[in-house]
C-alpha cells in the first residue's frame, strides 16, 4: 500500500494510511498529548514530529519554514519524540559514566602493591572529578540542545505531531486527545510517510 509522490529533485514514498496531524505550542502540550495517545494504545513508533533544523535544511534547503506550511508536506523531515524523563536519564548516564571511566583509570593506575590506600583514594577523587565535570558538562549541552529543538520549532509556528491511524475510530480518537490538548488544526489526511 505505498504511493509515490514525485518532488522536482527526489522521489517520496508514502504509505496509505491516514494520519493525524496537529500543531503543539508547547512542549507541556505535546507531551501530555504523546502520553495520552500512547496510554489507549498508540505505538510509539505510530508517532512522529517534525526533525530538527539540520534535517530540516539538508531536506528542504535553507528557504524560511513554518509549521503550518509543513504539515500536510510528505517530504517533511520527521523525528521520534523524546521525553523530558528520557533526556534527564540521558544526562544522568552521561555524567555519571565519565566519573566512573575517570576513577576507573586512576584506580587502575594506582592500586598496585606499592601504593598505599590514601594514594589510592586520592588518585580516583582526582580522576573522577575532572571526568565527571566533562560528563556533566556534555549532559548539559544534550538537555540544551533538546531544549532548543522545541523552542525552535515553537518560533517557527509550533511542534508539528503526526499521529498514524489504521481505521476510522483510531482517527477520531487521535483527534480527540491532540484536540485535548490544544491541539491546532488538527486534521487527518490519507497517507503517512
Amino acid at each position: 500500500m505505498t504511493s509515490d509522490a514525485t518532488t522536482d529533485h527526489d522521489k517520496t514514498t508514502v504509505i496509505l494510511i491516514p494520519e493525524a496531524v496537529g500543531i503543539f505550542d508547547s512542549f507541556e502540550t505535546l507531551q501530555a498529548a504523546f502520553y495520552d495517545l500512547r496510554s489507549v494504545g498508540f505505538h510509539h513508533s505510530d508517532i512522529s514530529l517534525l526533525a530538527g533544523h539540520e534535517a530540516l535544511e539538508e531536506k528542504l534547503g535553507k528557504s524560511y519554514w513554518r509549521a503550518p506550511e509543513l504539515e500536510d508536506d510528505p517530504k517533511a523531515p520527521r523525528a521520534h519524540f523524546v521525553s523530558e524523563e528520557a533526556i534527564g536519564e540521558l544526562e544522568g548516564a552521561i555524567a555519571g559514566g565519565f566519573f566512573f571511566l575517570g576513577s576507573y583509570i586512576a584506580m587502575a593506575a594506582m592500586l598496585t602493591p606499592v601504593s598505599t590506600l590514601a594514594a589510592s583514594i586520592a588518585a580516583i577523587a582526582i580522576g573522577g572529578s575532572p571526568a565527571a565535570v566533562i560528563g556533566t558538562i556534555l549532559a548539559r549541552r544534550v538537555g540544551k540542545h533538546h531544549k532548543d529543538y522545541y523552542a525552535d520549532q515553537i518560533q517557527h509556528g509550533g511542534i508539528l505531531m503526526w499521529v498514524r491511524t489504521r481505521d476510522k475510530e483510531r482517527e477520531d480518537l487521535a483527534v480527540k486527545i491532540m484536540k485535548g490538548h490544544s491541539g491546532r488544526d488538527v486534521h487527518i489526511h490519507g497517507w503517512s510517510e
